[in-house]
């Protein structure tokens, strides 16, 4: 499975990217999936609702499931899980998008907007192998336009997926 990561500072964009990505892809005929880090608590379930009850009554996990989607409610106790870890529990797919785990050792699009103000993450991360910028940057990592997603959508077709299949 093919992994690549977005990352950057928080409201640089990364969501958007991602989003416009996805149906790029997929017209080129790949399968997707996504994983989504945060660093703020989250729930999927509302107070009152049965899974909910379920899990406040102590269940591990509850897997809720419809004719059109289903979902699994894992409670964490102890140790935030690993990328790896977690990757295990998905399904294979020909590109996996990862945003956020800017720290975890894959490849990775950082996505840099000069005018939030903030350093950029390349300089100190080597997995970092290509930035998508809204305005001219000095890098030596490949340089995307950040405003184009097909430009990006044919650089992952092209030099993540070659880069990635000949490991």
């Amino acid at each position: 499975m093919r992994v690549l990561g977005i990352v950057g500072w928080s409201g640089s964009g990364k969501t958007t990217l991602l989003i416009r990505l996805i149906p790029l892809l997929r017209a080129a005929g790949l399968t997707v999936s996504t994983v989504k880090h945060t660093h703020h608590g989250f729930d999927m379930d509302r107070p009152g609702k049965d899974t909910y009850r379920h899990r406040e009554a102590g269940a591990h996990e509850v897997l809720v499931a419809a004719g059109t989607r289903w979902a699994l409610l894992h409670e964490v106790v102890g140790a935030e899980p690993s990328l790896p870890e977690l990757l295990e529990r998905m399904q294979p797919v020909d590109m996996l998008l990862v945003e956020g785990y800017k720290t975890h050792p894959f490849p990775k699009l950082e996505v840099h907007r000069p005018a939030l103000g903030k350093p950029p993450i390349w300089p100190d991360q080597s997995d970092i192998v290509a930035v998508a910028s809204d305005a001219p940057v000095s890098t030596d990592r490949t340089l995307l336009p950040l405003n184009d997603p097909a430009t990006i959508a044919a650089w992952v077709l092209n030099d993540v997926s070659s880069s990635q299949s000949s490991r």
